[in-house]
């Protein structure tokens, strides 16, 4: 298959318009419509995962973490992000990041941790906003069903757990048709009135394209009258962390070693423990200290995540524990997440996760 049928597919789970702003997801090395027939997946992209992806025919590198973040003016290999970039080039390896837009989606990095550790009931610790519009349109009654069909399944009208949702309300629509217009009803130069439904719709921002195409297509009129509106709802299904829930409380010290178990965790960096059951636990994989207070907020006993600074952890206030496990350690198990969701779509694609760890910390015991 195609780089971009991978991409495409990618995208469509984790758009890149959900990264943060200094991110870099996407892809970095590569045109879109060569061939691939086997990719590698890893957490970081080094020179130790071009080796690997070369010495096992791999064509394409999935990484979390993109290996530029920032322009590159020269490449002459003096650090080893321009001659990670100068390997994959010479050697025809594409690369892809899928960073900070996994983290955001529901099903994504945040999810996978919950699901290491049996959280349930779990939902976004942080929406973010600015990332819906509105879709307002008139048409006539008779074809009102199969206008709202047409931009349904061009990605219009999803909230939650919900498909197909929409506001209707039946009104009269006047026109009046000049010499070169080509009216769907009534008559040139004549004042008509028509029995119309206006029509409001939620969708994605980065549908917008592809919903208003189907409108225009599936309408009847030549000219459809429709409003576009930025609207602040938070996206329930989109943002940073996540919070859940334990089926039991548990004391917090044994929590601690279930969790150093479940995530495979040499060492947990905490704060004080706390005389109170572990029920509420909020997790952010990657660097989550900016999700403190949203932990709090959400009654959480524990927040789970890494890169935590030395005065960051006064900032609990023996108000729920803080547990930085690290940064590779909360989002390594994001290889097995990619692997399980591009075999699901593509069960005859060859894939691998590297036998690669890409841990820059180490530690000594």
């Amino acid at each position: 298959m195609q780089i971009k049928d991978l991409t495409n597919y990618l995208e469509s789970l984790a758009p890149l318009n959900y990264q943060e702003s200094y991110d870099n997801a996407g892809l970095i090395v590569g045109h879109p419509d060569r061939e691939i027939k086997k990719a590698l997946i890893s957490l970081d992209c080094t020179e130790t995962i071009v080796d690997e992806a070369i010495a096992t025919d791999c064509d394409i590198i999935i990484s979390h973490h993109p290996i530029v973040f920032k322009g590159l003016k020269k490449f002459n290999g003096k650090n080893y992000v321009e001659r990670v970039v100068i390997k994959a080039i010479e050697n025809k390896i594409a690369l892809y990041a899928i960073h900070t837009n996994l983290d955001s989606i529901i099903e994504g990095v945040n999810a996978k941790i919950c699901e290491k550790i049996g959280l349930t009931n779990c939902k976004i610790l942080a929406p973010k906003d600015g990332l819906l519009k509105k879709l307002s349109f008139f048409v006539p009654l008779a074809q009102a069903n199969e206008v709202k069909d047409a931009i349904f399944n061009a990605g219009a009208g999803a909230i939650g757990n919900y498909s197909n949702c929409s506001f209707s309300v039946i009104g009269q629509g006047t026109f009046k048709a000049n010499d070169k217009a080509k009216p769907f009803v009534g008559e040139k130069h004549k004042l008509h009135t028509e029995e119309e439904v206006k029509i409001e719709v939620i969708f994605p921002v980065q549908a917008e394209n592809k919903i208003i195409s189907a409108l225009l297509k599936a309408h009847p009129y030549e000219t459809v009258a429709y409003d576009l509106y930025a609207i602040t709802n938070k996206n329930e299904e989109v943002g940073s962390g996540m919070v859940g829930e334990l089926a039991e409380g548990i004391d917090a010290l044994s929590f601690l070693k279930e969790l150093k178990d479940k995530m495979n965790v040499a060492v947990i960096r905490h704060t004080e423990i706390l005389p109170k059951k572990i029920k509420r636990v909020a997790v952010c994989g990657g660097s989550g200290s900016f999700l403190l207070k949203n932990a709090i907020q959400a009654n959480a006993d524990v927040f789970i995540t890494s890169d935590f600074k030395y005065h960051e952890f006064f900032n609990a206030e023996d108000k729920l524990i803080i547990a930085d496990i690290g940064h590779f350690e909360s989002e390594q198990f994001t290889q097995d997440l990619l692997l399980d969701v591009i075999t699901k779509k593509f069960p005859n694609f060859a894939i691998r996760i590297t036998e690669n760890s890409t841990n820059p910390i180490k530690y000594l015991s």
